[in-house]
């Protein structure tokens, strides 16, 4: 089954907004020779701006993180309503630096999922074990329990625009890299996991992201593999000419 690649830039915490509005025009202006879906998520402070930036192109715009209430006394918390009133169309739910650093667990994600969707906001969900687990050879338990948790209690009605983003905690900002191998290999997984959750026609349409440490030179190789269909990319979603060379990689 053909699927549609999907490159996507979390931008994390940087930029200021006029330098967000510059990376986005520059994403905007730039040749999409693959004809991906290519989607951005900067900093919340900057979402409104750079969703006024891609106003009428093709790029998604999405936030980081959302809370799981419509309102309330959350303080710092975003509404998924909020992200949704800045222009955003899309969330990332489920990073491994929400998960490690500010506690969001498989039953929170859960709830995050349920309140984003309400909102008719599409779901970037990411999976991924650490390095103690690779070498327990704990990965796929541990993407089955994050995918159990997570989207428990939903229909592929609902979850008809997901795309999930396999994320190696062990190669997150560490200049490590799964290798091609490895993320197919894991990718594939997904996809039977997928498959027993729901049913085999969901588990083919859905798109599956690598992310760890991609960079412009070894997305080809990545992209080349029969279950990566893009890319979530940190460091180099930061630098226009780095992230283009991504979004147009070679097949």
């Amino acid at each position: 089954m053909a699927r549609k690649s999907f490159i996507a830039g979390n931008w994390k915490m940087h930029k200021t907004i006029a330098e967000s509005k510059a990376l986005a025009q520059a994403i905007k202006e730039a040749q999409n020779k693959n004809n991906a879906d290519i989607m951005v998520a900067p900093v919340f402070t900057s979402l409104n701006a750079v969703a006024e930036v891609l106003k009428g192109s093709n790029v998604i715009v999405s936030a980081q993180d959302c809370f799981y209430e419509e309102k309330g006394a959350f303080t710092s918390q975003i509404a998924p309503n909020q992200v949704k009133d800045a222009g955003a169309t899309c969330v990332i739910l489920g990073h491994s630096e929400r998960r490690s650093l500010f506690g969001d667990t498989n039953e929170i994600l859960n709830k995050k999922v349920k309140a984003v969707l309400a909102q008719g906001l599409r779901v970037v969900y990411c999976v991924g074990e650490t390095l103690q687990e690779r070498e327990s050879e704990k990965t796929i338990s541990v993407i089955q329990q994050q995918i159990e948790g997570g989207l428990k209690g939903f229909t592929t009605q609902d979850l008809k625009d997901l795309v999930i983003a396999y994320e190696p905690v062990w190669a997150i900002g560490t200049g490590k890299t799964a290798t091609p191998e490895q993320a197919q290999e894991v990718h594939k997984a997904i996809r039977n996991i997928l498959e027993q959750k729901f049913d085999k026609d969901f588990a083919q349409q859905v798109r599956i992201l690598y992310g760890g440490s991609v960079k412009t030179d070894n997305v080809d190789a990545i992209m080349a593999k029969e279950d990566v269909d893009g890319v979530l990319v940190g460091g180099q979603s930061l630098v226009a000419e780095q992230f283009i060379r991504i979004i147009n990689y070679n097949k």
